[in-house]
């Protein structure tokens, strides 16, 4: 990687953090730019403005945290049912870190008031690839109609999110969990034959 190269990526990664703990509005350019040490108008040779510094710390996100998701299912479960409830481990940890301010891209949608253009578009893009995350293992799993299960657990997974931000704990992946085990439960193909006995 050239010096030019590291120097973006840099800015990237602090604008990331810095909207991540303070928020997009409260973080202006000055405090990026002085956190950083990197020059204005390096930032202008890569950037229009704050906007597009926003949607490139949002892609830098979406792909930290996804890699980091399937990485802690993969290690976390063997078998795609367990992996759907460590779907839930893993977001405890999350809750738990010193660092958790919610979900970035929750955040992102709510401080420009919606989904419309492009920050809301990768709002709402990470969440459908979480949901097809999700959709994904119920299938693996064999379990019956994984898109409508896959809806239920999303929705508990992002509940979760949102009480652990509001009420600062890691509990709230507890009873998500269990009322993701029952939901997997039910989706069993032998508890839906015996059901329909």
């Amino acid at each position: 990687m050239d010096a030019a190269s590291a120097r973006k990526d840099h800015l990237v990664e602090t604008a990331l953090v810095l909207f991540y703990k303070n928020g997009f509005h409260a973080t202006g350019i000055d405090t990026i730019l002085a956190e950083s040490g990197v020059a204005k108008m390096t930032l202008y040779k890569y950037f229009k403005g704050k906007d597009d510094l926003i949607l490139a710390a949002l892609e830098l996100r979406d792909r930290n945290w996804m890699g980091w998701f399937r990485g802690e299912l993969e290690r976390r479960g063997k078998t795609p049912q367990q992996r759907l409830l460590a779907v839930f481990d893993a977001l405890g940890d999350w809750f738990a870190q010193d660092d958790f301010r919610g979900c970035m891209f929750i955040n992102a949608a709510s401080e420009y008031c919606g989904l419309d253009g492009k920050i809301g578009e990768i709002a709402a893009r990470h969440k459908r690839m979480v949901r097809e995350e999700i959709q994904r293992l119920a299938d693996e799993a064999g379990l019956s109609h994984p898109a409508a299960l896959a809806d239920q657990l999303a929705l508990l997974v992002e509940g979760a999110i949102v009480m652990a931000l509001m009420e600062k704990g890691s509990n709230w992946a507890s009873p998500a969990k269990e009322a993701a085990r029952s939901l997997i439960r039910s989706a069993q193909p032998t508890a839906n034959a015996t059901a329909t006995n």
